[in-house]
C-alpha cells in the first residue's frame, strides 16, 4: 500500500514538472510576442493557457483522491497540500503569461511595449523566462540552491517593475493614456509572474527543511521516504 501511495506521489511531483514545463514554453512565447507585435505568437499562447489549466486541475483531482483514499497524516499530508497550492501558482503564472499575448493581440499592429521602454520590458521578459526555467529544474530536482537563484531573478525584477512605474509618472513621460495603463499592467504581469514563482520555490524548500528560509544546498526528493 505505501508502495502505491509513493508512486502516487512520484506522479504528482511529475505533473507539477509538467506544468511548470508549459508554462516556461508560455511564458517564453509571451514575451517574444509583446517585444515583437507578433500575433501569431501570441495567439498560440492564448489558445494553449486552457491545456495548463485542464493539467493543472486533473492534478488537483489526483492530489484530492490521494487524500481521500490514503488519509496521509504529518509530512505525506503536507506534501499533497502544497502540491495542491503549488499548482495553483503556477495555473496563475500561465493566466499572466496569457494576458501579457492578450496585451500584444489588443494593440496589434501597433507595438504594445510603449515608447522608451522597450529595453525594461525586454530585460524583465528576459529574466521571468530564466524563473520559469529555473522553477521547472527546481520541481524535477530539488536543488535548493536554485531557490537562491530565483529571488535573486525576482529582485531584479521588482527593480525594473519600480522603474516602469518611476518612468510613467515622470515629467518627460509623453505617452498617451493608453500607453501608461498598457505599461503599468505589463510591468505588474511580469512582476506577479516572478512572485509565484517565489511562491512555489518557498513550498518546495519548506516541504525539505520544515523551514521557510532554508540554509542548505540541497534537499531530498519530495516523494522520498516519509521521515
Amino acid at each position: 500500500m505505501r508502495e502505491v501511495f509513493h508512486q502516487s506521489l512520484e506522479d504528482v511531483q511529475g505533473r507539477l514538472v509538467e506544468i511548470a514545463e508549459l508554462v516556461t514554453i508560455a511564458i517564453d512565447k509571451a514575451t517574444r510576442a509583446f517585444g515583437t507585435s507578433d500575433v501569431g505568437l501570441a495567439e498560440e499562447v492564448i489558445e494553449a493557457d486552457s491545456i495548463i489549466d485542464e493539467k493543472a486541475i486533473a492534478l488537483d483531482e489526483l492530489a484530492i483522491e490521494i487524500l481521500a483514499r490514503q488519509q496521509p497524516v504529518a509530512r505525506d499530508l503536507r506534501i499533497v497540500v502544497s502540491a495542491l497550492r503549488m499548482s495553483a501558482s503556477l495555473e496563475r503564472m500561465g493566466d499572466i503569461a496569457e494576458h501579457i499575448a492578450q496585451l500584444t493581440r489588443m494593440r496589434f499592429p501597433e507595438r504594445a511595449i510603449p515608447k522608451g521602454l522597450k529595453s525594461t520590458f525586454l530585460k524583465m521578459g528576459e529574466l521571468d523566462v530564466e524563473v520559469a526555467r529555473q522553477l521547472t529544474e527546481l520541481l524535477r530536482t530539488q536543488d535548493l540552491a536554485i531557490t537562491e537563484e530565483i529571488r535573486n531573478a525576482d529582485d531584479d525584477i521588482d527593480d525594473l517593475h519600480v522603474s516602469v512605474f518611476e518612468k510613467v509618472l515622470s515629467d518627460s513621460w509623453q505617452g498617451e493614456a493608453s500607453a501608461t495603463v498598457d505599461a503599468t499592467l505589463a510591468s505588474r504581469y511580469h512582476e506577479r509572474f516572478a512572485d509565484h514563482a517565489v511562491s512555489v520555490a518557498k513550498k518546495v524548500a519548506y516541504l525539505s527543511t520544515g523551514d521557510w528560509t532554508p540554509a542548505t544546498d540541497t534537499i531530498e526528493i519530495v516523494v522520498g521516504p516519509t521521515q
